[in-house]
């Protein structure tokens, strides 16, 4: 994911009430975020982290 300030929601999102995320790349890695709940915050991930998240994701 290149670095930018634009969030990028999960392809898994649907106009169905689907579990909705965005993230974003940052200096450090990546940001998530809970799309309907945006002004709660966001986690903060360094880059080693979120490659093993989403290499844990993609394991299943």
């Amino acid at each position: 994911m290149p670095l930018t300030e634009t969030w990028h929601k999960s392809s898994y999102s649907n106009a169905h009430g689907g579990h909705c995320v965005e993230a974003r790349a940052t200096v450090q890695g990546a940001a998530v975020r809970d799309t309907q709940n945006r002004d709660l915050g966001k986690l903060d991930f360094s880059a080693e982290e979120w490659a093993a998240l989403q290499s844990s994701l993609r394991a299943g």
